[in-house]
């Protein structure tokens, strides 16, 4: 079950709604990246005190371990983790393009090797859909053939009509398993090309889901490259269902793509900067691991109502952090993650009052005083 209204624009940037079967999803929403089940360092209750509407899991992740066997003991994955919201789940294809050792493509899918074991397997657009059912997720990902930046024109539209194969046999599968508490999205692919993202997208369309992801971007090409990408793409896609721009990325490239009228992000940017004590805060990012922040009183950002800025200095921040406390990582992450979350919400706002050109105007006054 999904249904999305649009209920406001601002230029080309959208406001929506989406309904679930466990909730609503206001968007422009950034969903945290939870890939084994877990957004890294942060309990359900933090995520829900930092405003998460949904969060993200890994079928490719999760399939390898714990398994399915383990899940179906819990009826799935949300009691399973103890998260009672929304759930969406990718479909493993950038991880095999990504992590798996020996992968190999064919019409019938990716044979790859674990990377934990060294084990083989078939990652097939049924497995796919048999894992995620299993996973009980609210929003599926097809199976799709991601490649690498720089890749041929040739490469490309090989990727791309296999990824569309894919879709078609992913919609065939999810429509077998008859239950309609959950959605399934397809991916556009097509790397740099300008006329096969359109061509991917128009294929999608021609197979009909309820949402489109973009894919295949943020994968080492420029960022002017990668907007471009997105705004070829996104005006073709249908504007009474989501669009989720996968992977992507820092508070510059949520306000020019929401600019461009996608409605869904995520990255793992927030929790992996924040390990490596990298903070976001309204006037850029600081590292808490500075000399110049030894002494400092204040929280990493005057305007931020996170936990960790409510209780915590930024002198003891970098103390935890060089000390190497575990309490850094949890500390730093409850910042990053609500500075994401609160960040997009604002956008919102912003479109809903049309007046999103004047909140992108200001993001980059504050990054540039």
């Amino acid at each position: 079950m999904l249904k999305f209204d649009l209920i406001a624009t601002s230029g080309d940037a959208r406001a929506g709604v989406i309904q679930t079967r466990r909730a609503t999803i206001e968007t422009p929403v950034f969903m945290p990246v939870g890939t084994l089940g877990s957004v890294k360092s942060l309990s359900p209750e933090e995520l829900v005190e930092a405003g998460a509407q949904i969060i993200l899991g890994n079928t490719y992740h999760l399939y390898l371990r714990p398994g399915c066997q383990v899940i179906e003991r819990f009826d799935g994955l949300h009691r399973f983790i103890h998260w009672d919201r929304p759930i969406l789940t990718d479909s493993g294809g950038f991880q095999v393009f990504s992590l798996a050792k020996l992968a190999k493509i064919s019409p019938e899918g990716v044979s790859f090797q674990s990377h934990l074991d060294g084990s083989r397997h078939l990652l097939s657009p049924e497995k796919v859909i048999e894992v995620q059912t299993c996973l009980g997720s609210d929003i599926m990902m097809c199976l799709d053939q991601c490649i690498q930046y720089p890749a041929t024109r040739p490469q490309c539209e090989e990727a791309l009509k296999t990824t569309t194969q894919w879709a078609q046999r992913c919609k065939q599968a999810w429509q077998a398993t008859g239950n309609a508490d959950n959605t399934l999205f397809g991916i556009v692919q097509g790397g740099m090309y300008d006329d096969l993202r359109r061509r991917s997208a128009e294929s999608l369309m021609d197979i009909d889901f309820k949402g489109y992801a973009v894919g295949g971007l943020s994968v080492g090409e420029p960022v002017e490259m990668m907007l471009e990408m997105a705004e070829v793409t996104l005006p073709v896609l249908p504007a009474d269902r989501p669009r989720y721009i996968m992977g992507v990325g820092t508070p510059a490239n949520l306000v020019e793509l929401a600019a461009r009228g996608a409605d869904m992000f995520d990255c793992v940017l927030p929790t992996r900067n924040a390990r490596n004590g990298q903070m976001f805060t309204q006037s850029g990012t600081i590292n808490i691991s500075n000399a110049q922040y030894r002494d400092d009183e204040g929280p990493v950002d005057a305007d931020c109502t996170c936990y960790t800025c409510r209780h915590y200095s930024r002198a003891y921040l970098r103390h935890l952090y060089m000390a190497r406390e575990l309490l850094a990582y949890r500390l730093n992450t409850i910042h990053n993650v609500h500075f994401f979350i609160d960040f997009v919400k604002r956008m919102r706002q912003a479109i809903l009052a049309d007046g999103f050109e004047s909140f992108r105007r200001e993001f980059y006054d504050r990054l540039n005083s």
